[in-house]
């Protein structure tokens, strides 16, 4: 097996993709925030699951709303 050198190793840990992982930190974030609000505003069980599923998808209606907003 050959061995890489440590140039070779940095290389490949900065290679472009290394910077591209804090939409994941943003998503999970806006995530906890609305599972947060959607279980504090809801008024039975089913609500609170209901406003779980919408909390995954939650980006789908933030574009939604800026289209409106825009005109889009």
């Amino acid at each position: 097996m050959k061995k890489r050198s440590k140039k070779k190793k940095m290389q490949c840990c900065f290679n472009g993709r290394a910077r591209c992982h804090s939409g994941g930190c943003i998503y999970g974030l806006g995530f906890l925030g609305s599972v947060i609000y959607y279980i504090s505003t809801a008024t039975g069980f089913w609500v609170g699951v209901l406003g779980i599923l919408k909390s995954i998808v939650w980006p789908a209606f933030l574009v939604f709303e800026i289209m409106k907003y825009l005109g889009m």
